[in-house]
């Protein structure tokens, strides 16, 4: 039943290359890292820039160097990672649900304010790159620089992007708008909570929700939603505008 379940949902080469020793090795190398980020991000007490999606990063590039292995060997052996990210796009839904009353409380309005954010953001990064006139699939790239990880791996791979390199953008992204956004919020004195959620989780996707979560449950709440529904529609928006217009 196991081998049945494993050959009609996961891919044979994904598991070939996960279950083969160096596989094995890097796959829980890689969660072994991640467990430790967690760890590092606890001690010091959810500092944004000791995320631990930052953290795990740093250590398996270092792991990488170190051991002398290329980074295309790395993603074929931690292909099942790559795969999950699927699923887990897909259990975006379930916060989105638990927090829909306030969807349905604040209703057009929040909405609203999440797709401007969602328009604004990229299309503000974009611009730069095309006067710059940096390569097409840079461009492509950095429309999906703020929703979360997993999302836009996979939107910048269905419009011409690069899915490593977005990555990148995400995380940036994420460190800047957390960093930043306390500074922002005084200076354009931004005092009501909520719109302080929708800024974090639209424009600093996941990091930016670490950074809501100190700022307090309300704050936390509505930015997880505004992750979730900017990530989706801009998911879903995207491939399909650029499908019409090109």
């Amino acid at each position: 039943m196991s081998a049945l379940i494993t050959t009609t949902i996961i891919p044979n080469s994904i598991v070939v290359n996960t279950f083969a020793i160096g596989g094995i090795c890097w796959l829980f190398l890689t969660l072994g890292f991640y467990w430790i980020a967690i760890q590092v991000s606890r001690f010091f007490k959810g500092n944004v820039a000791f995320h631990p999606i930052i953290v795990t990063a740093l250590l398996v590039a270092l792991s990488i160097q170190l051991s002398g292995t290329s980074v295309m060997e790395y993603q074929m052996s931690a292909s099942l990672l790559h795969w999950l990210l699927g699923p887990v796009t897909v259990a975006l839904a379930l916060p989105i649900y638990r927090q829909w009353h306030k969807v349905k409380r604040h209703g057009w309005r929040l909405l609203v304010c999440i797709g401007f954010g969602g328009v604004i953001a990229p299309s503000t990064a974009w611009l730069s790159l095309f006067i710059l006139d940096a390569p097409m699939s840079l461009q492509l790239t950095m429309l999906v620089k703020s929703i979360t990880t997993p999302l836009a791996m996979e939107s910048s791979a269905q419009i011409g992007g690069i899915p490593a390199l977005a990555a990148v953008f995400v995380i940036i992204t994420g460190i800047v708008g957390a960093i930043s956004s306390g500074f922002i919020f005084d200076i354009l004195n931004i005092q009501e909570r909520q719109a302080q959620g929708v800024a974090l989780g639209t424009v600093a996707h996941a990091i930016g929700t670490a950074k809501a979560v100190q700022m307090g449950e309300e704050v936390a709440a509505i930015s997880t939603l505004a992750l979730c529904i900017n990530g989706i529609f801009t998911a879903f928006i995207i491939p399909l505008l650029l499908s019409v217009l090109i």
